[in-house]
């Protein structure tokens, strides 16, 4: 039973405050999944402990994670594409049962990522990012293949961003940050030995730290100023990281996007980086 329908079959037998937040959920969802639980309340003229109260009595162990329950009962609304399949991949599938059931693993992992983060803190991400005098990029493994994506992205618009996939390196970076610098750690799991101590090290340098990572309370995001948060279900494609790296690219190609936006010379920019690459091209 998705947690929408479990919120309608026990609203009759709520208290009076628990039923105000679970209509206003049942009725908004979409809009619940932008809200902290500050502003749930808020909306719902309840205190911020009655939302996660709320939370907890539904089964949930935080906040975050009924939102999450949310945006998987309402990505069972959404509907993937004719043809398109979402479920676990088994040894036995067919070529085209893989693909369709891959495809539409990622659609899925897309979607609910999207709907997981609120206009205001990619706004404020985007603040941050556009004031920064260096950017560091962190992650290993898969997260720090995004890293790097979302350092030529940010290179192209002239901004001075760091990244390498050496986590020693990474951590040698980090120490020289200050205040005025952004460490932008990319981590699905929130427990990534090398990200953590890099975001810690960062922390303790004053630098505002950005983060990454899933929906589910977690060290890295206990560490972070601003979290993004990224939703995918690794066990339904049995394999390393892809739907959480979907989720990543995702985020950083919207900020991307976004920054190009923002910053008036970015066409420029970008036109200068094609033109310096097209010599090393073939005739």
């Amino acid at each position: 039973m998705s947690v929408l329908r479990k919120i309608s079959a026990k609203l009759d037998d709520m208290t009076p405050a628990d039923r105000q937040i679970g209509q206003f959920i049942l009725d908004n969802p979409d809009q619940m999944l932008r809200l902290s639980s500050t502003a749930l309340a808020a909306v719902t003229g309840r205190s911020q402990s009655s939302v996660v109260k709320f939370s907890q009595k539904l089964g949930y162990g935080s906040y975050q994670a009924l939102k999450l329950a949310v945006s998987e009962a309402k990505a069972q609304e959404w509907q993937v594409p004719a043809g398109m399949i979402h479920g676990t991949i088994e040894i036995g599938d067919s070529y085209v049962t893989i693909l369709q059931k891959l495809v539409g693993s990622k659609l899925q992992s897309m979607q609910q990522t999207v709907a997981a983060n609120n206009e205001r803190d990619i706004g404020r991400v985007l603040e941050r990012l556009d004031k920064a005098r260096r950017i560091h990029l962190a992650g290993v493994g898969a997260s720090s293949l995004v890293a790097r994506d979302f350092t030529y992205k940010l290179a192209k618009l002239g901004r001075n961003v760091l990244h390498d996939s050496d986590s020693h390196v990474q951590m040698a970076n980090a120490s020289a940050l200050g205040a005025e610098d952004v460490l932008f750690a990319l981590s699905h799991s929130g427990t990534s030995t090398e990200t953590l101590r890099i975001a810690e090290l960062a922390r303790r340098r004053g630098t505002t730290v950005i983060a990454v990572t899933g929906l589910q309370d977690n060290p890295l995001s206990r560490i972070a100023d601003i979290c993004l948060h990224t939703v995918a279900d690794e066990e339904r494609v049995r394999s390393s990281s892809i739907t959480a790296r979907d989720a990543q690219l995702t985020l950083t190609d919207l900020l991307f996007i976004l920054l190009v936006q923002r910053q008036p010379d970015a066409n420029d920019y970008i036109h200068y980086s094609e033109a310096a690459v097209s010599v090393l091209k073939a005739e």
